[in-house]
């Protein structure tokens, strides 16, 4: 945490890229479900972990994210504050593959394939323990591991709903390896069930949540 009258570190950036610090806060993790007729969670997912995940740090200048910018844990935000890093360097955990700007609808957030964590960028006035309290949300950052693991991938279990993923009988993401007879392949994220592929042998209707591009989740066998 910075103390009054200190200067927080800032990242050593090249043209075009971060030159401050910003507020990171994780809006979601890894994961993704529903359930009958199918009610998404995702919803109560995302405002848990933005209530309880948001951490701070000082806003200078140029603080706009790009994508290939890389960001990594704040050890001086623990446990749940985030700062940019340079790419090469040590605390450096994930690279930006998308930038989009903040909402307050968590489902009208949708990352690429291959997101492993969203996390939402803001801006913060003040010092001290004030930093803890939030910011103004201006941009959300679909990250990608910069390790080898990455849940966000199509299959992988984790991550945003994708084509490509499982989900079981009850629309909860699955990791296709672990998938059965009884769980599903999705084959399309589409608005009306008519516009689901010709595979599809089980169209799941969801209910409705603002912001969210789709309402039917089209399954077909694994």
């Amino acid at each position: 945490m910075t103390q009054p009258g200190s200067t927080p570190p800032r990242p050593r950036r090249a043209a075009g890229c971060l030159q401050s610090l910003v507020v990171l806060a994780v809006l979601l993790g890894l994961g993704y479900g529903a359930s009958k007729i199918f009610g998404d969670e995702s919803s109560k997912k995302y405002a848990k972990s933005s209530s309880s995940s948001s951490s701070s740090a000082s806003d200078g200048q140029g603080g706009s994210w790009e994508i290939g910018d890389c960001g990594g844990p704040d050890p001086e935000n623990k446990p749940d504050g985030y700062r940019a890093f340079d790419c090469d360097e040590q605390g450096a955990t994930f690279k930006a593959l998308k930038i989009e700007d903040a909402s307050f609808l968590p489902n009208a957030i949708q990352c690429p394939a291959g997101t492993d964590l969203i996390i939402q960028v803001s801006r913060v006035f003040g010092s001290g323990d004030d930093k803890k309290s939030g910011g103004i949300p201006t941009n959300t950052v679909c990250g990608r591991n910069l390790t080898g693991d990455h849940p966000g991938d199509a299959g992988a279990g984790g991550g945003q709903l994708v084509e490509g993923d499982c989900i079981s009988a009850t629309a909860k993401e699955i990791a296709c390896a672990s998938a059965g007879a009884a769980d599903f392949k999705v084959l399309g994220l589409v608005k009306e069930k008519t516009e689901c592929p010709a595979a599809t042998t089980e169209p799941m209707q969801l209910m409705m949540a603002m912001g969210r591009p789709y309402d039917v989740i089209c399954g077909g066998k694994v």
